[in-house]
């Protein structure tokens, strides 16, 4: 029976995904111009973000986290003039590969936006932080970022499988 409760949840998670894309239209992306729209267009579009990240540059990062069910969270760029300089969905292999052992929570919060959950294990002295992404086009997966709890310090990184029931 839970076999095929999988097999059924599968399929309609796969039926689910083939009516979204990769190029944030599903979130209000669709609706605006690089160069032209302004951070209000942005906000009307997609919301209040989570965190607005000021960089030295001048640039603000509006931070949009699509979950914690979902699998995307975008970082929208805008120029110092308020206007949409880009957009970047964070929570890919690419990026993940970028969490280095060492990092802050900080360096990771900011290139990966705000984790599904934070766990804390006090006998191993880890927390632990995840993200739900997808792996090809309907592949349900986590990326964890493994923190020593003193430190703050990032002391790995893993990939895990969804268990359900």
């Amino acid at each position: 029976m839970r076999k095929m409760m999988r097999a059924l949840l599968g399929f309609f998670c796969s039926l689910l995904m083939l009516g979204c894309d990769n190029t944030g239209a599903e979130f209000g992306l669709e609706k605006l111009t690089k160069g032209v729209s302004t951070e209000a267009d942005v906000r009307s579009a997609m919301g209040e973000p989570e965190i607005t990240w000021e960089e030295e540059s001048g640039i603000r990062t509006l931070e949009y986290p699509k979950g914690p069910a979902g699998h995307r969270t975008y970082m929208v760029d805008i120029d110092t003039q308020g206007k949409l300089l880009d957009y970047t969905q964070v929570l890919t292999a690419e990026n993940f590969a970028t969490i280095k052992v060492g990092m802050s929570r900080d360096e990771v919060r900011r290139k990966l936006g705000r984790p599904r959950t934070v766990g804390k294990f006090n006998l191993k002295s880890e927390e632990v932080w995840d993200w739900r992404y997808l792996e090809g086009p309907a592949t349900e997966r986590f990326f964890n970022v493994h923190f020593d709890i003193g430190s703050g310090k990032v002391t790995s990184t893993s990939v895990s499988d969804p268990t359900y029931g």
